[in-house]
């Protein structure tokens, strides 16, 4: 039997008088009332209540007791109404992981009018393109381009993505577009090379199957705005997310090939720990990021 219920059924026994009165109140029978109160008064080592065939009475210490029990049955639910009632408010500390160009232009940027909404809420971002380890390191949530396959973590879809090839017409006028994946073996890719990045290969469906295509180039770097600069400049040809590229796409700037291969599962999502109750500052700044991604027009704008 758990503390508070003990407590819980001598205060009630104590103010309806009865054992019956107090069990029509729980919901049990009066036996069950009387075991709560044997136990409590067990685990105690005192008498608390002297029973007789005209009532109940309370000994000198259970009329102390009676009065400590009744403050903290009252702090024990304020807590309780305290904690239901901020699983729907926005406010303390959210910490959120970003991919660092997305986070910087997609993510971060919307901090502050988010913040305008919610005063009472401070945010931090840490922009990077390492998977980082959400709980180990203190995160309430991440932002991720691509599958997630962590079972710890939830997933949730912010808008759709893929990984498409893509140059600047200047250079598929000069060394030709490529027609099939062989071809990329006679390009200049610009690939991300941070570990466990591009270096195993560029990712495609081919025949149904998916498979990492090994490609090379004169130029590779750990940071991925500056490779979606490179390629913009013409100096090879790059394998970017299509959040990235729709402006440069709308005005002719860029153009894709290998469309017929892109692989699926690289959507944006927002991720954050398993637990039972989501805080209402994670639930509600996923929202939001979902709402500004859904806007028409908003990945064309060129932020």
């Amino acid at each position: 039997m758990d503390r508070y219920t003990e407590i819980r059924s001598f205060v009630l026994v104590a103010e309806k008088g009865s054992f019956a009165a107090a069990a029509l109140v729980e919901g049990v029978t009066p036996v069950v009332m009387g075991r709560r109160l044997d136990g409590l008064e067990k685990r105690l080592g005192v008498r608390l209540m002297h029973r007789s065939t005209r009532g109940l009475t309370l000994t000198e210490l259970g009329e102390q007791f009676l009065e400590q029990c009744r403050h903290l049955i009252h702090e024990f639910d304020e807590a309780e109404t305290s904690v239901s009632a901020g699983r729907d408010t926005v406010r303390g500390h959210l910490v959120v992981s970003a991919p660092a160009a997305f986070g910087r232009r997609h993510v971060a940027a919307h901090a502050p009018a988010f913040k305008a909404r919610y005063p009472e809420l401070k945010l931090s971002f840490n922009l990077t393109d390492s998977v980082v380890d959400l709980v180990r390191e203190g995160y309430d949530m991440g932002i991720r381009i691509g599958e997630v396959t962590d079972p710890n973590y939830v997933a949730v879809r912010l808008f759709p993505n893929r990984r498409v090839v893509c140059g600047t017409p200047g250079y598929f006028a000069r060394y030709g577009e490529p027609r099939v994946l062989d071809d990329l073996t006679r390009h200049n890719c610009l690939a991300f090379n941070l570990q466990g990045g591009q270096q195993r290969g560029w990712s495609f469906v081919r025949d149904g199957k998916l498979v990492a295509v090994r490609v090379d180039g004169d130029l590779d770097c750990n940071d991925g705005e500056l490779l979606y600069s490179w390629v913009k400049q013409g100096l090879g040809i790059g394998w970017r997310s299509t959040w990235e590229i729709q402006a440069e796409l709308k005005r002719g700037e860029l153009v894709t090939v290998l469309d017929e291969f892109a692989a699926p599962a690289y959507d944006i999502q927002a991720v954050y720990p398993q637990q039972r109750y989501l805080p209402a500052k994670v639930r509600h700044f996923i929202e939001y990021l979902k709402g500004i991604y859904a806007t028409p027009g908003y990945w064309e704008r060129g932020y």
